[in-house]
């Protein structure tokens, strides 16, 4: 677990992974979620496979990564969404529901954005007094796309997947 929590650490703060005794060697890294990308655009534009703020959360038997699709930080002009996928070891692999691994670009829909607000993303989830809870930024339409803290409860169905709301 802790070279995993490495390598997620080392996605966000753009340095190579550490561990106490020295640098993650390259076989030990390995890609859990990702997006097939238009070559089309250039080395530092994400274009069509914009993919960020992942967190793992675990659930009964399972080990859910969230993920972030699309573009943040731009207001009304926000196309973020949150997605998940899950494993049964933390290392992964991660699928969403229809079977896709998030390696290959799948991703089951949790939340995107819609007319009153614009992009939302960037989630965590947080148990309190056995409620859990999905945690995240959006913008907001009634503020003119202004960026805000949400919080939503999340429930699960049946089949153990995550859904915000209530049931």
């Amino acid at each position: 677990m802790a070279q995993f929590r490495l390598l997620l650490e080392w996605n966000q703060a753009g340095e190579a992974p550490r561990r106490p005794d020295g640098p993650a060697q390259p076989e030990q890294w390995r890609t859990i979620a990702s997006r097939p990308r238009n070559a089309q655009f250039t080395d530092s534009m994400p274009g069509d496979a914009a993919i960020e703020a992942p967190f793992i959360f675990k659930k009964g038997a399972y080990y859910y990564l969230f993920t972030s699709f699309d573009y943040c930080c731009r207001g009304p002009q926000s196309t973020y969404k949150m997605v998940v996928g899950r494993a049964k070891e933390i290392t992964g692999p991660y699928t969403d529901k229809a079977g896709v691994g998030l390696e290959q670009g799948g991703g089951t829909l949790v939340m995107e954005g819609n007319k009153d607000w614009y992009g939302v993303g960037h989630n965590s989830v947080y148990t309190f007094d056995n409620q859990d809870y999905l945690v995240f930024h959006g913008y907001d339409a009634a503020d003119k796309g202004r960026a805000k803290l949400r919080m939503e409860k999340l429930v699960w169905d049946k089949e153990g997947w995550p859904t915000p709301g209530q049931k």
